[in-house]
C-alpha cells in the first residue's frame, strides 16, 4: 500500500503548528518544512555553505542567522528566487528520506506541513489537503503578539500568500481554530477517524 500524502497549510497566525502537533499526537509522521528548514540552517547543516555564498552577512557564527536572513530577502522577490534555489533541492532531498521512512515503518498518512502550498501550485502532489483557518482579526492579533513581527512585515507575508477564503475554497478538509485547543484538537481526532475508516 503507498503511504498517502496528507498535506497541512494555512496563512501565518492561523495555528498550524499548534494543529500540526495535534496529527503528530495522533500517530501521524509530520514533516514540518520550516523546521526542518530550520535544522539545514544550524551549523554543520547541509545549506550554511550555500547560503553563505549567496548571503555572506546571513552568517553569523557558523549559522543562517535567519532574521539577518529575513531582512535581506523579504519584499525583495530576486532575493527570494535565490535562496529558494538554493533551499528548494535541499529540502526535496530530506523530505523524501523522511516519506521513505515513514512508509518503511508502515504508516499510511504522512502529514506535510507546507506554508505555501496552493502558492506554489503544489497541491498535485497530495492525497489531501488540510488548511488551518481563523478569521482574520483572531489572525492579526496573534501575529503581531510575535517578538520579530511589524505590522509592515505582516503585510508583506500576507501580500505573498493566498486569501484563507480562498485557501478553505480548494481544501479537503477544513480545521478551524478560532475555539479552544481542546475543540480544535476534537476536530483532529475527527479528521485522522475519517481518514482511517475512508
Amino acid at each position: 500500500m503507498t503511504i498517502k500524502h496528507l498535506g497541512l497549510t494555512g496563512s501565518i497566525g492561523m495555528g498550524k503548528s499548534t494543529v500540526g502537533k495535534m496529527f503528530e499526537k495522533m500517530g501521524l509522521p509530520l514533516y514540518n518544512v520550516d523546521a526542518r528548514i530550520h535544522d539545514l540552517y544550524e551549523p554543520g547543516g547541509i545549506a550554511v555553505d550555500p547560503v553563505g555564498e549567496i548571503f555572506p552577512e546571513a552568517i553569523i557564527d557558523g549559522r543562517v542567522d535567519r532574521p539577518t536572513l529575513s531582512r535581506l530577502v523579504v519584499g525583495n522577490d530576486k532575493a527570494i528566487k535565490k535562496l529558494e534555489k538554493i533551499v528548494h533541492p535541499l529540502v526535496g532531498q530530506d523530505r523524501h528520506e523522511f516519506i521513505s521512512k515513514a512508509e518503511q515503518e508502515g504508516h499510511a498518512f504522512v502529514l506535510l506541513d507546507v506554508p505555501l502550498i496552493f502558492e506554489t501550485g503544489g497541491e498535485k502532489n497530495f492525497d489531501h489537503i488540510i488548511v488551518v483557518s481563523a478569521p482574520e482579526n483572531v489572525q492579526k492579533k496573534r501575529v503581531l503578539a510575535r517578538d520579530d513581527m511589524t505590522e509592515e512585515k505582516f503585510e508583506a507575508i500576507l501580500a505573498r500568500q493566498l486569501p484563507d477564503a480562498e485557501k478553505r475554497k480548494r481544501a479537503d478538509f477544513v480545521i478551524d481554530t478560532n475555539c479552544s485547543e481542546e475543540e480544535t484538537f476534537d476536530q483532529v481526532k475527527a479528521l485522522v477517524e475519517k481518514l482511517r475508516d475512508a
